[in-house]
């Protein structure tokens, strides 16, 4: 199934289920139709390109909702999501859903905290992490676990915001102050756990975090998307608006690091030579 057909049916299932809208919010306001859509399709598209063995393991530590794994499994990946919060018990509503479309039996999932239950060493071959890793506190701690459960060669999968972002950065702010790690409390756990209050960082602060656990972001496969406001994202332009991005964060490091919104790369347990 391609992202195209995927996202298709994807915004038909938000039509059947309004407790999905409050987060995807596609159908809120047709003038951001088209900006929200490229910002989806687009990191579902770096995701995949990251596959290229569909026989790999793969972890999705904060699978959320469970839409990029429904979509691999559907592409016929084997896909492990774990979650915790509200997400997990719409999970099974969602798999009877799309399972009129295809497979969905590759995607398995459980109510877990990454530090109590840590996968055993040498489990996956790839690790999605997608607008998680800066909720995960102790970082060190996740970043450790992340680090023992890849298999040699294997990859973690980072889809992120961009933590240098001056907007969005005042926007938090404004909103949580300097309180960038709080305590909840879990109703299914029973217990207090840590939480990243969006506490996003730059590329440089996360090569700096990765290395403490000898993990390495190859410049290769960073890749950084959404600069331009909705109304730039006409019916029809999307393609050059994507392609003006795509060129702009080539070639202005200011805007790239400052301005963009989201922040894709890759993590391996090697520097590349």
């Amino acid at each position: 199934m391609t992202v195209s057909e995927f996202f298709e049916l994807f915004l038909d299932e938000l039509r059947q289920s309004p407790e999905l809208t409050s987060y995807y919010k596609f159908l809120a306001d047709p003038g951001s139709f088209e900006f929200r859509k490229a910002y989806v399709v687009q990191r579902l598209h770096y995701i995949l390109d990251h596959l290229p063995n569909k026989e790999a393991a793969i972890w999705d530590c904060g699978c959320g909702y469970g839409t990029t794994a429904i979509f691999l499994a559907l592409n016929g990946y084997k896909v492990h999501g774990t979650t915790l919060e509200f997400y997990y018990e719409h999970i099974a509503k969602r798999m009877a859903y799309w399972s009129q479309f295809g497979d969905v039996v590759g995607f398995t999932y459980s109510y877990e905290n990454l530090f109590d239950s840590p996968p055993p060493p040498a489990s996956y071959d790839h690790v999605i992490i997608q607008d998680t890793l800066h909720h995960l506190e102790p970082l060190q701690d996740a970043l450790r676990i992340f680090r023992e459960s890849l298999r040699p060669g294997g990859t973690l999968i980072l889809v992120e915001e961009n933590g240098g972002n001056v907007v969005q950065t005042f926007k938090l702010y404004l909103r949580r102050g300097n309180k960038r790690i709080i305590t909840i409390y879990d109703e299914q756990l029973k217990k207090d756990i840590l939480l990243g209050n969006e506490n996003i960082r730059n590329l440089a602060t996360w090569r700096r975090e990765l290395a403490q656990q000898q993990l390495y972001i190859p410049d290769a496969e960073v890749q950084y998307i959404r600069l331009f406001p909705p109304f730039f994202f006409k019916p029809g332009q999307t393609p050059q608006v994507l392609a003006r991005e795509n060129k702009l964060w080539r070639t202005n490091s200011f805007l790239k690091e400052n301005f963009f919104f989201g922040l894709n790369f890759i993590v391996e347990k090697e520097p590349r030579k």
